[in-house]
């Protein structure tokens, strides 16, 4: 089944008149790979999003719609915690380990926390 991400891949190559094959080759992968992306067969990869938006000159507001639909589609999200603290790195782990566990008003709470951050 096409995800958000893929019917806004496919908008943007259609709008361009190009067939799968030409965004495959301009963003370096097979038809296929394209095709399982764009079906939620495989993850997005992390700089597609740069890549694409160089490749297609798109502007800021089309940038993000791509991030707020590359981010909603995900149903893993990896955390690098190489240059982390300890502190934090102990952090990262709790929630991941308790996440499944938070209750509707911890996560509002936190996701207050993290928009005073933004």
């Amino acid at each position: 089944m096409l995800t958000q991400f893929g019917k806004e891949l496919r908008h943007i190559r259609l709008d361009r008149d190009e067939k799968l094959k030409d965004m495959a080759e301009k963003l370096g992968v097979t038809v296929a790979y394209l095709s399982a992306v764009e079906n939620g067969k495989r993850n997005i990869p992390g700089n597609w999003i740069e890549i694409i938006a160089d490749v297609y000159s798109l502007n800021e507001k089309d940038v993000k719609k791509l991030e707020r639909l590359a981010y909603d589609g995900r149903s893993e999200i990896v955390l690098n915690v190489d240059n982390a603290t300890n502190v934090q790195r102990n952090l990262a782990y709790s929630f991941a380990r308790k996440f499944k566990d938070l209750s509707d008003d911890d996560v509002q709470n936190l996701q207050r926390l993290f928009d005073q951050r933004r």
